[in-house]
């Protein structure tokens, strides 16, 4: 045993020592009196931001053998900057995804700036944490609506991570970290739906609330027992005995049949009328695809939380690839039912909500796809389809060899415009229709009926330096044709005389795409502001805050990304088509059992875009402009400079030509697309004969058209 005498001297030993690390509060104090960041540290050291976040806050402390250099760190600041030393004002305050806020320790409790992604919340008391989930000192509390509800009070979603030091950490939007106890799956999906207070208010009165999201990081899916890499690559799923499918049936927890993929659905069955329920997205299965989110993936745990707690405020929770997002916000919306009351019994019943697709609809079958069971009753596997026996709305993809005369004029680039969300714009104010089709013989053609009409417009004269409006490659109709209401009614307004000889139309109508229009505009519109693009911006002020937005903040680019995608994606998803190669020819695929499965829909939809182009390229073609090239909904002009306003007409007041393309932010407005050379554009056409709206950004990849 150690005499008394001893131990008195090793206790004066560690005094004279003094503390290996100054307080938290101090290290933050240096490191901001030097004018870095928490990111710079982690940088320096190996290691991630929310790992020097701990360290300063007093959670966690570090090790070996970033324990001495830290150290040495800290000693050489306090040289240079003792405590009452000036600090220069740390860049925090108005750095994005790539820095979010610093979390004040406990000795100086400040509310930490908002970090860009999460801008439109605002600070909330500090509340106490609970033992076993608790929160990071200082971090403020979302404020959405989801917020709002004390059900929700973290906000729709956490990215799970495991630290340097082996801790489980749950990011949720606004900065807040929360504890994460769970060491199993089944365990996590508990902590989910009770302690981690996670989730949304539905968007409709009639509809259901978000189900939390939980995203794993490569470490904090390794740590717990998921592969580095599915093996199943066509399925996308965990094999049925593995582990972890076996520890949630265990548990009594299901998976939908999709099974356990890059967005797995766990649940158990409504009890009482409440929902058990958690979506998980798998990060390094490829959960966030790169052509919507960018490299959100690669991102640390609280920008993801970041981008993703944005576009679930804005827009949705995410809850599988933005097609499948920009579909389920449609139901979301509009949900197919609502609570009634059964006139027999008194009780209240699921009944039809008006206005919504309730129930999956055969289509017309000129508008079903290929592999559609009517088709196949109708017509042998490999009969390709005329136009007077399957309609063909799509967007445009058209160009024309250049006149004589634009040959000779000088012309020295070629510039594209596109406009901005241009089906979303579409979609406003759309009537569709919401029930069965009826077919009918020889109609008189009624506008206000959405449907499919067989007629012939190929007696309609054109300029041909105008792609017609009636077909997707722009060439004249050469007989009869299926087309949606749209473009019939786009057909009157030219002053054709019409008369179709057969229709599939609508009693059962509805403008049903108008607060899904409206809910993705104000998304779209807001994260543009938050990327420096606003309405009322002069041409000028407006094209240069487009070429420098994207690099404003990586984080609510992503966003924007993810928001085009999602408009593009849902509409497509109207008419999905059969996955997988196992699918035979003429047998229904699941899609079919959606009310959300209308192609009827879709065509009435891209139908308006394309006449809505048509109409403003007519404009600008009485101004005496004419469009060389069309993807979708970019346009090719030639022009004697490399700007559009070098060659967008004007009033002789200086205004934008009504009724043709305007510069601008809002949806049907339009952008600059890109610039090449005329040389370039003359050898894509004549020589190569490819579209050059296709590479008129430049970087030879296929624009995606939104």
């Amino acid at each position: 045993m150690p005499t008394e005498e001893e131990l008195i001297a090793r206790a004066a030993e560690l005094l004279a020592r003094g503390p290996l690390l100054p307080p938290p509060a101090e290290r933050k104090r240096l490191r901001e009196a030097a004018g870095l960041t928490q990111q710079d540290v982690a940088t320096a050291l190996r290691t991630k931001r929310e790992t020097v976040n701990g360290w300063e806050t007093g959670r966690t402390t570090p090790r070996p053998p970033r324990l001495a250099a830290y150290q040495h760190l800290l000693n050489g600041w306090a040289e240079k900057y003792p405590p009452n030393t000036s600090a220069p004002t740390p860049a925090t305050a108005t750095e994005t995804f790539t820095d979010t806020a610093v979390a004040p320790s406990a000795d100086a409790p400040t509310r930490p700036p908002a970090d860009t992604a999460a801008s439109t919340t605002a600070s909330r008391p500090a509340r106490t944490a609970r033992p076993s989930t608790s929160r990071r000192p200082g971090a403020k509390k979302p404020t959405s609506s989801a917020a709002a509800d004390p059900r929700f009070e973290n906000g729709p979603l956490a990215v799970v991570d495991t630290s340097d030091d082996g801790q489980v950490l749950a990011y949720c939007v606004g900065g807040l970290v929360l504890d994460c106890p769970a060491k199993t799956f089944p365990a996590l999906v508990e902590w989910a739906l009770t302690e981690a207070k996670l989730g949304a208010p539905r968007l409709n009165r009639h509809g259901k609330d978000a189900d939390p999201l939980i995203v794993l990081t490569d470490a904090a899916a390794e740590r717990l027992g998921l592969p580095a890499v599915l093996e199943d690559r066509r399925g996308l799923r965990l094999a049925e005995d593995h582990k972890v499918v076996k520890q949630l049936a265990k548990a009594k927890w299901k998976l939908t049949k999709r099974g356990f993929g890059p967005w797995a659905r766990v649940y158990r069955p409504a009890e009482g009328g409440k929902r058990q329920c958690v979506q998980f997205a798998i990060l390094p299965w490829g959960a966030l695809d790169t052509r919507s989110w960018g490299n959100t993936d690669q991102l640390p745990p609280s920008d993801v939380a970041a981008v993703l707690g944005t576009y679930a405020t804005r827009v949705l929770t995410p809850r599988g690839s933005t097609a499948v997002c920009g579909l389920e916000l449609m139901s979301a919306l509009r949900p197919p039912t609502r609570a009634v009351k059964d006139a027999a019994t008194g009780s209240w019943v699921s009944g039809p909500n008006p206005g919504s697709l309730t129930e999956p609809v055969d289509p017309a079958p000129p508008e079903a796809p290929a592999e559609h069971p009517l088709v196949a009753a109708l017509y042998p596997r490999h009969h390709v389809r005329t136009p007077d026996q399957v309609i063909d709305e799509e967007a445009y993809d058209w160009f024309r060899p250049l006149t004589d005369e634009e040959c000779t004029q000088g012309y020295t680039h070629a510039v594209g415009i596109d406009v901005n969300m241009a089906f979303a714009a579409a979609a406003n104010r759309l009537v569709i229709g919401t029930g069965p089709a009826a077919h009918v013989k020889n109609p008189a053609f009624d506008p206000k009926l959405p449907g499919s009409w067989l007629v012939d417009l190929s007696h309609i004269d054109l300029d041909p330096r105008l792609p017609s409006p009636f077909t997707p490659k722009g060439n004249r109709p050469t007989g009869p044709a299926w087309y949606a209401t749209s473009t019939v009614a786009y057909a009157v307004e030219l002053g054709a005389q019409v008369q179709p000889s057969e229709a599939y139309v609508r009693h059962e109508t509805a403008a049903y795409f108008d607060p899904w229009y409206t809910h993705l505009r104000d998304a779209y519109m807001a994260t543009m502001a938050d990327l420096g693009v606003e309405p009322g911006m002069s041409a000028a002020d407006f094209l240069a805050a487009m070429a420098r937005h994207k690099n404003i903040d990586p984080g609510q680019a992503a966003v924007l990304s993810a928001i085009k995608s999602t408009v593009k994606g849902g509409i497509g998803k109207l008419r999905e088509r059969p996955q997988g190669a196992r699918h035979k020819f003429g047998e229904p695929w699941p899609a079919l059992q959606r009310p959300t499965w209308n192609p009827h829909a879709r065509a009435e939809l891209i139908a308006k875009a394309r006449t809505n182009q048509h109409r403003k390229l007519t404009a600008f073609a009485r101004a005496g402009l004419f469009p060389v090239a069309i993807l979708s909904d970019c346009a090719v002009y030639l022009s004697h400079g490399p700007s559009p306003l070098d060659f967008m007409p004007h009033t002789p007041e200086g205004k934008p030509l009504p009724g043709g393309f305007r510069l601008g932010v809002s949806p049907g407005m339009v952008k600059h697309e890109g610039t090449r050379d005329f040389l370039w554009l003359a050898e894509t056409i004549e020589i190569e004969q490819i579209n050059p709206a296709r590479h008129i950004k430049g970087d030879d990849a296929p624009d995606s058209g939104e």
